[in-house]
């Protein structure tokens, strides 16, 4: 009998399990154009994510941060004064997920 209780309790878990699955799924929203719609919301995206990486100080001496959407890709990049020598902060960030996908600094 008690490997039976096993058995009931098991399945009765794994209903359980599943239905919270589809239900996470379908209450999951994803907006049309995605998490990252526009070069602004990239911009401040990317600033949030390379301040604490590269420091504050030295990201906001890269602005303004420069974003082009490549396919469904934002990539955001510092820019340096006329003269200056020195490599820029550089992040790629998915449009439809937020999700990053590279972050990297030139020498």
């Amino acid at each position: 009998m008690s490997q039976r209780i096993s058995r009931v309790f098991f399945i009765f878990f794994l209903m359980v399990a599943e239905s919270y699955s589809v239900m996470a799924q379908e209450h999951s929203y994803v907006p049309d154009e995605g998490f990252i719609p526009d070069e602004m919301t990239a911009v401040v995206v990317a600033e949030a994510i390379l301040k604490p990486i590269y420091g504050v100080e030295n990201i906001d001496r890269q602005k303004p941060l420069k974003a082009v959407l490549n396919n469904t890709v934002w990539v955001i990049k510092g820019t340096l004064p006329e003269g200056l020598m020195g490599g820029v902060a550089m992040i790629e960030i998915s449009k439809r997920d937020a999700k990053v996908i590279r972050v990297s600094h030139g020498e």
